[in-house]
């Protein structure tokens, strides 16, 4: 079993971010300096997933770093 955890937008991640994952958060994080809010790291499968307050998401998927930004309302 894997815990999550929470951490600041701009701040470092905490060790537990895998180093990939961490590469990715940091190209967001660049792309949006004014987002601001937390991240949250939560385990699925054994797969870490981290979520900006916003809803962006960012995963590692078949060891390619993929963000996942869309707003699932838009699909309305």
């Amino acid at each position: 079993m894997q815990l999550g955890t929470r951490w600041a937008f701009g701040a470092p991640p905490p060790a537990s971010v895998p180093e990939a994952l961490g590469v990715r958060l940091a190209a967001v994080e660049a792309d949006r300096p004014a987002a601001g809010g937390h991240w949250t790291l939560t385990w699925l499968e054994g797969r870490p997933i981290a979520e900006l307050d916003d809803g962006t998401r960012v995963t590692l998927d078949d060891s390619s770093p993929a963000i996942d930004d869309e707003d699932p309302d838009d699909d309305w």
